[in-house]
This record gives C-alpha cells, sequence and structure tokens, in this order.
C-alpha cells in the first residue's frame, strides 16, 4: 500500500526558505527590527545545517585597517575579470565589519592581538575560533519570539499568482505531511548546488567533497521553473583543495606562507599570469597535464609551532585533514602537501552565478528575494559577505511587507491576505505530483542510478575533473540531449519514503540547474576565466563582445539566453524588463 501525504496550510508574513548563514541572518534581523511573523523552513536542522555546519576558523571577508569597501570591489572585480555587480558588492562590502562585531556580540570568539585588534590574516582575512559559529547563529534565531523555525521540510517549489510568489510548497521528511505556507514576501537563501558532477572521490566516499553535498541547487530550480532570470552560472567554481581530504588550501597558503610548487620543487603558479582564484587552479591543472605532477603546496621545513597551529586549525574545521597527519606519522613540517582540483560546483558565494538581483536583493519575481549562495552577481561574499546580504534582503523584504499594510483597513488587509492565496485545485496538483512519486510499484532506474548518470555526462561532456574542464561545443550539445532524458526519465522515479522522495527532488533540481548550466557555457563564446570556463572552441578572453553578463529565463520549459550591460557601483539597479 502507497503512502500519501496529506496537506497543512500556514501562514506568514515572510517565508525564510533555507537555515543556513544567510537565512538565520535574515531572520534574525526582521526579528529585531519589526513584530512581523516569520517562518524558516530547512531540509535539515539550522544548528548543524549548511555551509558553517562544519565551522570555519577564519572570515574571509572583512576590510583590516589599510582596506576599504572601495579596494574589495576592486579585489573581486579582478578575480572575476570584470563579470560582476559593482552595485552588489559594494552594498555588500560595507556591512562586512558591521556583521561581524555582531556575530561577536552574539557570542563568535575572535582573535585579537595584544592590542585588542583582531588577528588579520592577509588582506581580507580575521582569525576566529569558529567551530560552534552554526549553533550560535541558531540560537539566535531560536531566542526571537516571531520566528518559528521548521526544520526537516524539504521546500520544492514556489506559489505563483499573478507573477509574484506568494509562498512555497514543501513536504516534511518525518511525517506525511505537504505544506502549502503562505507568505507577503519570501527570501531565497538554500545555497548553491553541489554534486552535479562527478566527484573526487568514489562510492562511500563520494560526499567528502569542498561544497556541502546536500546543498542541491533546490533555490535555483524553484526560481528556474517558476521563470526567475538567472545569471553568470557559466563562472563555475572548483577548489583547490588538499588532495583525498578535500580540505581548505587557504589555510596554509595564507597560514604559513606556503608556495605551490610541482613534482621538481618550481614555484609555477606565476608562469600562468597573475594569481587568480582561477589561475591557482589552472596551473595546477596545466603542470599535470604536462607532467611535472603531481602538485603540492611547500610546507616542508615549516616551524614545529606552524606545524601545531596547523593541527589546531583543521580540527576546527576540516579534522580529516589532521587526522591523516598523524594517521600518517608525517606532519606538514616533514613532507609537502600534494594538492588537486574539486569537481565543478555552482555558487554565488563564491563566482557570480544565481539569482539576477535589484541592488536590493530583489529577483525579477514580485515578492521574492535572494541571498548568500544562491544569489547572483556578487562573487567573495564568503561567510561575512552572505550575513549582510541576508540583512539586506531581509530590510527589502520587511519594506515589503509593510508597505503594503500602509492605509489599510481591517477589511483591507482581509481582502489582500485572501488574495494571496492559490485555489484548492492548485494545492491537489501539487500533492498528486509528490504523491506520484510515492505510488506503488518499481521505476525503471534507481533514484542513485539517474544521479550517477547525471554525473559522469556532466563529467563527460561538460567540462568536469576527466576532461580536464574544458568544454567545447560539440561535447555540450550531447550533454544537454542527455540531461533533458534525464530529467524525462525522473519522472517515473519512484519512493519508498518520506527521505527518498527528498532524494527524488534533489536529483531533479540538480539535473534542472545542469540544464541552465549548459546553455550558459555554450553560449559565452570566449575563455574568461581559465578552467572555470574553458572553452576550446573559443581559448580567447574577448573583452570587445564579452564584457557582459549572460542572463537566462526559462519560458514554455525552454531555456532563453539574454545579455545585460555592465551595472556599476553608483548605479542603483532596478528591474526594468
Amino acid at each position: 500500500m502507497s503512502m500519501k501525504l496529506k496537506p497543512i496550510i500556514l501562514k506568514t508574513d515572510i517565508l525564510i526558505i533555507g537555515g543556513g548563514t544567510s537565512g538565520c541572518y535574515a531572520a534574525i534581523t526582521i526579528a529585531e527590527q519589526s513584530d512581523a511573523k516569520i517562518i524558516i523552513a530547512e531540509k535539515a536542522n539550522i544548528k548543524r545545517s549548511g555551509c558553517l555546519a562544519a565551522g570555519v576558523n577564519a572570515l574571509n571577508a572583512y576590510i583590516v585597517k589599510g582596506q576599504t569597501p572601495e579596494t574589495y570591489l576592486n579585489y573581486a572585480k579582478k578575480d572575476a575579470e570584470g563579470i560582476v555587480r559593482e552595485d552588489l558588492v559594494l552594498t555588500m562590502a560595507e556591512g562586512l565589519n558591521r556583521v561581524t562585531h555582531k556575530l561577536e556580540s552574539l557570542g563568535l570568539v575572535i582573535l585579537k592581538d595584544s592590542r585588542g585588534d583582531y588577528v588579520a590574516r592577509g588582506h581580507r582575512n580575521i582569525k576566529i575560533n569558529g567551530e560552534n559559529i552554526k549553533p550560535i547563529l541558531a540560537s539566535a534565531v531560536e531566542h526571537q519570539e516571531n520566528v518559528q523555525v521548521l526544520n526537516r521540510v524539504n521546500i520544492i517549489d514556489y506559489i505563483l499568482k499573478e507573477g509574484k510568489v506568494i509562498g512555497a510548497y514543501g513536504f516534511s521528511i518525518e511525517k506525511n505531511t505537504l505544506y502549502v505556507i503562505y507568505a507577503k514576501a519570501v527570501i531565497c537563501a538554500t545555497g548553491g548546488a553541489a554534486g552535479l558532477y562527478m566527484p573526487n572521490n568514489p562510492g562511500f566516499s563520494r560526499h567528502k567533497m569542498w561544497y556541502p553535498p546536500f546543498n542541491t541547487g533546490a533555490g535555483y530550480a524553484m526560481g528556474i521553473r517558476a521563470g526567475a532570470e538567472m545569471t553568470t552560472f557559466e563562472m563555475r567554481f572548483i577548489a583547490l583543495r588538499c588532495k583525498d581530504t578535500i580540505a581548505p588550501t587557504g589555510t596554509i597558503a595564507q597560514g604559513v606562507g606556503a608556495e605551490q610548487v610541482n613534482s621538481l620543487g618550481e614555484e609555477y603558479e606565476k608562469k600562468y599570469g597573475v594569481p587568480k582564484t582561477s589561475n591557482r587552479l589552472y596551473s595546477t591543472v596545466m603542470e599535470n597535464k604536462s607532467g611535472r605532477g603531481p602538485c603540492y603546496l611547500k610546507t616542508k621545513g615549516v616551524t614545529k609551532e606552524q606545524e601545531q597551529e596547523l593541527y589546531k586549525a583543521y580540527l576546527n574545521m576540516a579534522p580529516s585533514q589532521t587526522l591523516r597527519w598523524l594517521n600518517n606519522g608525517k606532519g606538514p613540517a616533514v613532507e609537502n602537501v600534494e594538492i588537486e582540483g574539486t569537481e565543478p560546483y555552482i555558487v554565488g558565494g563564491h563566482t557570480a552565478s544565481g539569482y539576477w538581483l535589484d541592488t536590493h536583493r530583489a529577483s525579477t519575481l514580485g515578492g521574492l528575494y535572494a541571498a548568500g549562495d544562491v544569489a547572483g552577481g556578487c562573487p567573495q561574499k564568503y561567510v561575512t559577505g552572505c550575513f549582510v546580504e541576508g540583512e539586506i534582503a531581509a530590510l527589502s523584504a520587511l519594506e515589503y511587507v509593510l508597505g503594503s499594510r500602509d492605509g489599510e483597513d481591517n477589511d483591507q488587509a482581509s481582502e489582500k491576505e485572501n488574495s494571496l492565496q492559490g485555489s484548492t485545485e492548485e494545492i491537489e496538483r501539487k500533492l498528486q505530483e509528490v504523491n506520484a512519486f510515492l505510488e506503488s510499484g518499481q521505476s525503471r532506474y534507481s533514484i542513485e542510478e539517474v544521479e550517477e548518470a547525471m554525473q559522469k555526462v556532466m563529467d563527460e561532456y561538460a567540462g568536469g575533473i576527466s576532461a580536464g574542464y574544458v568544454v567545447n561545443s560539440e561535447k555540450l550539445g550531447i550533454a544537454a540531449r542527455r540531461i533533458e532524458e534525464l530529467l524525462e526519465s525522473s519522472t517515473a522515479l519512484r519512493a519508498t519514503d518520506l527521505h527518498e522522495l527528498m532524494l527524488i527532488y534533489e536529483v531533479v533540481d540538480r539535473l534542472t540547474v545542469c540544464k541552465v548550466l549548459i546553455k550558459h557555457l555554450e553560449a559565452r563564446k570566449e575563455t574568461r576565466w581559465h578552467s572555470f570556463h574553458e572553452y576550446a572552441d573559443y581559448p580567447q578572453q574577448d573583452d570587445e563582445n564579452w564584457l557582459r553578463y549572460v542572463n537566462s529565463y526559462q519560458k514554455d520549459g525552454e531555456i532563453r539566453i539574454m545579455l545585460r550591460d555592465l551595472v556599476k557601483k553608483d548605479e542603483i539597479y532596478e528591474h526594468k524588463d
């Protein structure tokens, strides 16, 4: 006998989808500034969910002494070869120190020197004891009386009415409930997309990756299906990491000043141009391709004190690296640390991929805002930048909600609230869609088989690890056809429980993101970011034709590409067309 979900209808002022970095900070911001009712819907549990779940040992975006928000903008712009929304980066940079001080007041331990100043790590980073940063954030949320947290609820689609987002559908992973949540404004803060490509490590270890494997692009996919405009998916992010453990390399590179060297002991990074994020990876790929691998971070010879600091730093965020050193009986002072590139991700906290937003973080769909890794146009956010975007989106959504209340009497307010609801027929259609996956009977393919097929297609034909991150038109055409076939096959998948139902929606969301990503990779006919978007048919950077944004939206099931001119820092961008 098959299980069926039953609907529960909830109403709130502001719905926040995703209880990670941006989502939690958005909720705190709204709750401290108003009595608006807030619901956070989180697939996991906000205490240990999202990118901060395991903790971090530094805040990589902070305006240290001698720097300004403008210098941060210049850094982000140069690193992205000019393809950034200057208005978004600058408004984010202006709030970095403010949100850092707020987190410190909530209990985050930030390391200080003898003068009481924050201990800097490079030009934009400060050191913290951040293993418990997410529990600190979650605790601050839970102390707000007007915030309701729905843990273990997987949001699957927006509710649309007359081109506006009026809520979202989701289901519980623990009980047979379909949530129909109506809201006067919605903030999407679901994070980026991992698991699109074949990962570094196979089988049981496939989730030993750089980005949270449970961030599956749900926010992107919901927006794509609803017709929201997206931007710059072709600027993939590929992390340079410690081999096998996929632990961060910046802790070593910045912590002890370790340079990248090849198997001959040669420093190679500067041979490939200015040391930018994409070039650090590209140079390593090329050294291996040229037969001078493996490549390393040169740590051999660091002091025992530095070695101990590295042990402690990794225990705060990637303990497998410290455990590996101890298990091998050889620490970084004795041998160099081998490095490798990960599979590609779509993540707007590091690159500029995500929702196309106005300066206030509003999407092209009325009533829908976005923040953090799901928000496009603003790379180099890191943790604190996601806090700032959560704050900006929160204040904008609150203004939208309060503005709709102004001058209304009770009857008008009641009438407006009724208008912000879908029909029973729409709820029934969504129920039928979800329950179809729970019907008895076997599907031709398992969920895991579809996921692995998707990753194989993307790896081989859309610039994965095995392809050296390179794409060409012929391969992208093959990838597009096969991803479309897998999307069609996914409609016949079946789940035996609610966890499997969640896995079905995760793979469907990933396939939807893949579909858009392939279109973007194909559309930008140049190579602007080596490895991130390495187009063999167009190997040169072409500023004359491509110093612009590649955007897209879905209409009638088709992904349509549009190009937009660059937005400068002194502009307040508003959606017009």
